[in-house]
Parts: structure tokens; C-alpha cells; sequence
């Protein structure tokens, strides 16, 4: 459940009835956040493609009207593999002393197979990228221009 992993995490849920541009919208125009993180455009998932091309139409305005976010970012998905080929992070962020957190609520996730399919693939890519940044895990970001503008900061 989202609710319950939400809590492991610590955080503040907000589920939308469905992704749109628009719902999105309301949402980034209510909580005014600093990052959006999303999923890559190509991503291999199409309900990830839709998620990801959703956010990238709601946030020219939301900027605009709040000045926010200030910065957005696309995440890893399925072993780092888009339609075009694989990931080029621009930021790896250390996740060594959160990853069990992590992977506890994703555990919560009843809809997932996590255990089978999605915690092992998380635990390599936790591992690879680590490997590839100087830590025991890391996880990768990539960077997407807000209104033609790059994040000036090398973290998330």
C-alpha cells in the first residue's frame, strides 16, 4: 500500500485520481516543490512514457506562476535501459544508509513483485551505480532543462 510505504519513508503522500497534465499541475501549484523527479521520457514502461511527458506539461506553468520547482530530474528505470539505450545520469546521489528504508517500503508495494523481480533489480542497480560513484550504493539521475534552464547544482 501507498499509504503505509509513504510512512516507512517518512513521507507525505498525494495520490492523484489519474496523471494528467493537469492534476499534475494543481498538484506542483499546491506543494510548490524545490525538485520533481520523474520518469525518464523513453522510459520502456509506456505508463512511465505518459507519467514522464504528464509532468514535462505541467511544469512550464507551474514554474512560471511560482517560480517552482527549481529543479527536475528523471530517475533509473528497468536496469537503466531506455528505449533509446542505456542511462546517462548527470547526478548520483549515496543511498548507503537509506537503501534498507527503501527497500522496505518497497516492500509495501502489494502490486509489485518486489521480492521476485523489482528488489533484486534494485539492489544491482544500487550496487553498479555505487560502484561507479565511490559508495557502497548509489542511485542515478538525470537532469532535464525547466523553461531551457539546467539545474546549476551537481546534487539533487
Amino acid at each position: 500500500m501507498a499509504r503505509v510505504g509513504a510512512a516507512v519513508l517518512g513521507a507525505t503522500l498525494h495520490q492523484l485520481p489519474e496523471i494528467t497534465a493537469q492534476a499534475i499541475r494543481t498538484l506542483l501549484l499546491e506543494v510548490k516543490p524545490d525538485v520533481v523527479i520523474t520518469h525518464p521520457v523513453l522510459d520502456a514502461h509506456c505508463e512511465h512514457r505518459r507519467t514522464a511527458e504528464a509532468v514535462l506539461e505541467a511544469l512550464s506553468e507551474a514554474k512560471i506562476e511560482t517560480g517552482r520547482p527549481r529543479r527536475l530530474y528523471t530517475c533509473d528505470t528497468y536496469n537503466s535501459l531506455t528505449l533509446t539505450g542505456p542511462l546517462t545520469p548527470t547526478v548520483m546521489v549515496d543511498v548507503t544508509n537509506t537503501f534498507d528504508t527503501k527497500m522496505k517500503a518497497l516492500r509495501c508495494q502489494e502490486s509489485q513483485p518486489v521480492e521476485g523481480r523489482f528488489g533484486p533489480m534494485a539492489e544491482d542497480l544500487a550496487r553498479i551505480w555505487g560502484r561507479r560513484s565511490g559508495a557502497a550504493r548509489a542511485e542515478a539521475f538525470t537532469a532535464l532543462p525547466i523553461l531551457g534552464r539546467l539545474p546549476g547544482a551537481t546534487h539533487l
